[in-house]
């Protein structure tokens, strides 16, 4: 058990001003979290705490992330889209993701419904790392920024949040990170996104 994620069952993400306090959304699921977290925990995982969020890891390797959203709670599989899914209970976290591909729970009872199929979805998962197979991903309309890229490669719960926008609210931050002439100014704008992709809004969007 990590500590870190202990902070996070109480306090939330800290990602927006809302942590710690009742209108969190982690708070709500805090059962739910912690029913799923005693599943994960009996895996070969390593609990570890990244991106702000419980992260799970196998041998270094990044495997799934743990996550309250408004609606439900999450486990999310970073390589899911290599999963086989024999029971077709994944889903993706927007129209267009191509990697991620997760779990979503309403309730405490779900998840230990579910538990066996959870291991045997993690067991899988391992297998995958270790055999240090890639997702293939396709190419978009419009290029990802470097800077955009590397956000998402240090921080796989934003590129999940940005995935989960519709095409067009993803191509308003491309142009808008695009049509900066420096790279310093790129990134700062990437920064500035970050707040507004993870409550779901496009560019224009207030």
């Amino acid at each position: 058990m990590n500590p870190k994620v202990d902070g996070y069952l109480i306090d939330g993400c800290g990602r927006c001003p809302l942590g710690g306090t009742p209108d969190c959304k982690v708070l709500p699921w805090q059962e739910t979290l912690d029913a799923l977290r005693a599943v994960l925990l009996e895996t070969d995982l390593t609990e570890d705490h990244k991106w702000s969020q419980p992260c799970y890891t196998y041998d270094g390797g990044n495997i799934g992330i743990m996550s309250a959203l408004k609606d439900a709670v999450v486990f999310g599989f970073f390589k899911g889209v290599l999963l086989k899914d024999t029971e077709g209970v994944l889903v993706k976290p927007g129209p267009n993701s191509q990697a991620a591909r997760q779990f979503k729970f309403t309730s405490v009872e779900q998840v230990q419904e579910m538990e066996e199929t959870i291991k045997a979805y993690v067991a899988e998962a391992i297998e995958i790392e270790k055999a240090g197979l890639k997702v293939e991903f396709k190419e978009r309309p419009e290029p990802i920024p470097e800077e955009l890229q590397a956000k998402f490669d240090e921080d796989p719960a934003f590129e999940a949040a940005f995935e989960a926008l519709t095409p067009g609210r993803q191509r308003s931050y491309i142009i808008h990170i695009s049509g900066a002439k420096q790279a310093k100014t790129r990134m700062s704008r990437v920064e500035k996104c970050m707040p507004k992709v993870f409550e779901g809004k496009g560019f224009n969007e207030y």
